[in-house]
């Protein structure tokens, strides 16, 4: 071989090599563009998001099939399933109920009616929340007697046989304290509970219309139920009702809003790290400008979750409501104030209260549930994300995706019992659909309000990944549990793996 034959393999060694080069940064740098669409219809079993149903004492074991629930007529002529579309279950029962005598904790009785209640409502893939009563007006006898008879002083509602504990009683709070923290040793658990109505004191538990020894306790005795709750769910969203009566011992009710009601309930939720609701949504003679300005307050820093104040179907005179936009004998009319109150409120969760209720919103507000489904709360989801197609095993990839919530609610990783435990990730999986490898972003979904899409560039480095052919796949992952999904994701014909990645393109490393 000549010289110059031997100058030109070189050349065109050189040369391949160069294109070689040129080729590989060429594949790494090319990137896929992926845009989704979002899913409006489907129900997402999201926490502290979606419809609540509504549970009472006066369960029992053929609940589900006596009243309907598990074949719900809706007004588009389909028959449903109440449990379809409430991803929660809320039960508002008396702490007698639950401890009927000291230290016997009637949830850890398996046979028990409340116990079998708890699983009929996890074998539907519900979560629990709770609201537990003391107070015994115009109900019955909901603390139980061992605190009345350990020397709690007490007042007696009905004939006088129901006895209900000065709220401010030592002996009281010494029992309740001890129950609560029983309580929390077996439900301080978010894949069980949904939320817990952290305060439970006063009239039907409202937090209004308080019966005090020395009604200038009010402001202790706050701080005491609050600081219980707080101390012992550490782990469970806290609600308290942002009643302008709030611990008040006004026995009407309703009135002039107190002097320093606003801070007393801005403190607990500052301090105790609650989140708000109200009971009175649609019942425009309670739920007025104070308490609208209130909730807009903590719109977008705390979720918000609404009850409807109106029973349709038994002695409330709904159609007497100031709004004049109620028609007696029209249900109906009552379930859309309700939803245009919500929306308003931009509340996470709405309710299908009691079972007459129920019925009306499924038999002739069916298309109502269904918008609160694609428009409340948070639904979540990226529109638009751009990964590349190859990458090099020391190299870096470079992601961009772009994410919307289209609820009016917003998604609350701020608030303290979740701590920012949710965080957007993307991971390679393997052929079989298994994570190799799981890359957690600086991406906060907490700041995604609806209309205004947040846009993040991530970059992961490649270190440690084998070489070989991968799929890129996001997701919202719990990092309390090691980073699996935890949040359902919004999107249209979406290719989701069992565990809840949903797959975006394939990828080489080499």
């Amino acid at each position: 071989m000549t010289d110059r034959r031997i100058l030109d393999m070189r050349r065109l060694t050189m040369m391949m090599a160069v294109a070689m080069v040129l080729i590989c940064h060429t594949a790494a740098g090319r990137a896929k563009r992926i845009s989704f669409a979002p899913d409006t219809v489907t129900v997402l079993r999201n926490p502290l998001c979606g419809w609540v149903m509504y549970l009472g004492r006066s369960w029992d074991s053929d609940f589900w099939e006596k009243q309907g629930y598990d074949e719900m007529p809706a007004s588009d002529g389909t028959v449903v399933k109440v449990s379809d579309y409430a991803g929660t279950a809320y039960i508002r029962t008396s702490w007698a109920s639950l401890e009927p005598e000291e230290g016997v904790y009637a949830w850890r009785d398996t046979s028990s009616r409340i116990s079998r209640l708890f699983r009929t409502v996890q074998d539907r893939g519900m979560r629990l929340a709770l609201r537990i009563v003391v107070d015994g007006r115009d109900q019955g006898q909901n603390t139980p007697m061992y605190v009345i008879d350990a020397g709690a002083e007490y007042f007696t509602s009905g004939k006088g046989e129901h006895k209900s504990p000065y709220c401010d009683d030592p002996v009281f709070q010494e029992k309740y304290a001890r129950f609560i923290e029983a309580m929390a040793e077996d439900f301080n658990d978010v894949d069980m509970m949904d939320f817990i109505d952290a305060f439970g004191l006063g009239k039907w538990g409202e937090s209004h219309a308080m019966v005090f020894k020395d009604p200038s306790r009010k402001e202790a005795v706050v701080d005491w139920v609050t600081s219980l709750y707080a101390r012992t769910f550490t782990n469970i969203p806290l609600f308290i009702h942002y009643h302008r009566m709030l611990a008040d011992s006004n026995q009407d009710s309703w009135g002039e809003v107190p002097d320093g009601v606003t801070e007393l309930l801005e403190n607990v939720i500052v301090e105790k790290g609650y989140s708000i609701r109200h009971d009175a949504f649609g019942m425009t003679g309670y739920y007025m400008e104070w308490e609208k300005d209130f909730c807009r307050r903590w719109n977008n820093r705390r979720p918000v979750i609404m009850e409807g104040g109106w029973i349709t179907a038994a002695h409330h005179r709904y159609w007497l409501d100031p709004c004049g936009k109620y028609r007696e004998g029209h249900s109906e009319d009552v379930r859309l104030g309700e939803f245009e109150a919500a929306r308003e409120a931009k509340v996470n969760m709405m309710d299908f209260r009691i079972n007459d209720e129920t019925r009306s919103w499924f038999g002739k507000c069916f298309a109502l549930v269904k918008r609160f489904v694609a428009e409340g709360g948070y639904r979540l989801y990226p529109d638009m994300l751009r990964l590349p197609s190859a990458v090099k095993p020391t190299g870096k990839a470079r992601v961009e995706h772009r994410w919307n919530n289209m609820g009016w609610g917003y998604f609350p990783n701020n608030i303290p019992q979740w701590n920012y435990r949710y965080k957007v990730a993307f991971a390679l999986l393997d052929a079989r659909g298994d994570a190799v490898k799981t890359f957690v972003t600086d991406a906060e979904p907490s700041g995604w309000l609806k209309g205004q899409p947040a846009v993040y560039a991530s970059e992961f480095s490649m270190d440690g990944v084998p070489v070989g052919r991968y799929v890129w796949a996001v997701a919202i992952v719990d990092t309390t549990k090691g980073n699996v999904p935890g949040i359902y994701l919004a999107i249209e014909n979406a290719e989701t793996t069992c565990d809840g990645w949903t797959k975006l393109s394939c990828v080489t490393v080499k």
